[in-house]
């Protein structure tokens, strides 16, 4: 089963149509949020500051997505929560973010989760440090560096080699005799080579998440797990888990970045200092440790190197995958690109979505099937698709199939949209679109 532990909102918060959190979940209570921040101390006190030179433990707070309620172990500077049963307790307002990331908010700077933590205790204690994590990139001057879509991870080639990639990595990580640890590490070398030779901007693009979310992940197993096995577990399953995922393009790095990470410990142990220069890359500071050349390698030495790993069962799965997948984007496209659209300007949005369904549409943006969008006209929330434009400076979505009202709530095909005071719809530029503005621009 796919393990999300996104930076990013769970898709139960978006809709109640989406899964509803487990009957046999425990009760939101501050009892249940204390055991867990307990257990949180202990492994960042444990750790100490040594993986990265400064402690893990701070400032936690748990919501309860459909209540937004929270729970915290401390209290924020504004004075906006109440002591309650050795731990602090309030709501977290509508116009506050909700995700499994770090925000600011009340002059504190937070770990955020949603409730309830996973049941599975390994699962817990990574989640928990891969958001602390988050929550101190700034003091560690490793602050997220601007994320660009991966488009070529939504491709056949792309997806075919990041498996075989995956697949050489999960080799590695569990192989016992040196010789094939390392043997396996650069097979996973020479599919991500392959893959920058046949996308050339994928070098840039593909570092910048795994520096972010890829480290994170690192770091929720290397401090998490409470033995050297638990960590090779945890990171095996990342690495198969995320097979499951509709689409790799912004969850391929929760695997590859523990999976590049334990090879490093065991290959250059001060890879966490060389890594925090910038356009630094996992995969290049393991190729220089074990002195691979992969660059070099033949089309025929790459497929002799996959029919290692199933290779070519894999290629006719992904083929297959890809018919599917370009019915997928003809309807897309059809829907949100030549077809009426209501065009939503974007001015430092708050968005909330599920990282693993996006699906790239080139240079007309990336769909995202589910997205909240908090901004300065109001909120929508997003059930069956929208497409962000590549500069994150306009949202569409499907117009109604009737007029739509102008003002106030407005429902359309899948979202729902809820104006602040000041905001109308007006005609767009192209026949039959539909442009949010500030009402006092007039009629276009």
């Amino acid at each position: 089963m796919l393990r999300t532990r996104s930076c990013l909102i769970f898709a139960l918060y978006l809709s109640s149509n989406f899964a509803a959190v487990a009957a046999d979940a425990p009760p939101f209570e501050p009892a249940q949020a204390k055991a867990w921040f307990a257990e949180a101390k202990q492994q960042c006190q444990k750790d100490g500051g040594k993986l990265w030179g400064a402690s893990l433990c701070g400032p936690i707070m748990l919501v309860e997505p459909s209540t937004r309620r929270m729970i915290a172990n401390q209290a924020d500077a504004q004075g906006l929560l109440k002591a309650e049963q050795g731990v602090f307790t309030g709501r977290l307002p509508d116009d506050v973010s909700f995700a499994n990331s770090s925000l600011e908010w009340a002059g504190v700077r937070w770990a955020q989760m949603g409730w309830p933590l996973p049941a599975d205790a390994g699962q817990r204690r990574v989640l928990m440090a891969h958001e602390s994590f988050h929550r101190i990139q700034p003091q560690l001057g490793m602050e997220p560096l601007g994320e660009q879509a991966n488009d070529q991870l939504d491709t056949l080639q792309g997806r075919y080699l990041m498996q075989l990639e995956w697949r050489a990595l999960a080799r590695a990580v569990a192989a016992g005799p040196d010789k094939a640890r390392r043997a396996h590490a650069e097979d996973a070398l020479l599919f991500r080579a392959e893959r920058y030779r046949q996308f050339p901007a994928a070098a840039r693009s593909e570092r910048a998440l795994e520096r972010n979310e890829g480290l994170a992940e690192y770091t929720g197993i290397a401090i998490g797990a409470v033995s050297p096995a638990e960590r090779i577990v945890l990171t095996g399953d990342d690495l198969v888990s995320h097979v499951s995922a509709p689409s790799f393009a912004r969850s391929f790095a929760y695997a590859t970045g523990p999976g590049y990470g334990l090879l490093l410990d065991r290959y250059l142990p001060a890879w966490r200092q060389t890594i925090r220069t910038p356009d630094t890359g996992l995969s290049d500071l393991l190729a220089e440790a074990l002195g691979a050349n992969t660059g070099n390698a033949t089309e025929a030495e790459v497929q002799r190197r996959a029919a290692a790993y199933d290779g070519p069962a894999l290629l006719a799965a992904e083929q297959a995958r890809e018919q599917r997948h370009q019915q997928d984007v003809a309807r897309y496209k059809a829907l949100l690109v030549d077809g009426p659209r209501l065009v939503l300007p974007l001015r430092k949005p708050k968005v909330m979505f599920n990282p693993s369904t996006l699906m790239p549409l080139g240079e007309a943006g990336t769909v995202y099937p589910t997205i909240k969008v908090l901004s300065d006209w109001g909120s929508i929330e997003v059930s069956e698709a929208a497409l962000m434009a590549p500069d994150w400076k306009h949202l569409y979505v499907a117009v109604p199939g009737k007029q739509a009202a102008r003002t106030g709530t407005i429902v359309g095909p899948g979202w729902t949209l809820k104006l602040n005071d000041g905001w109308r719809t007006d005609a767009g530029e192209r026949p039959g679109d539909l442009l949010l503005s500030p009402a006092n621009q007039g009629a276009h």
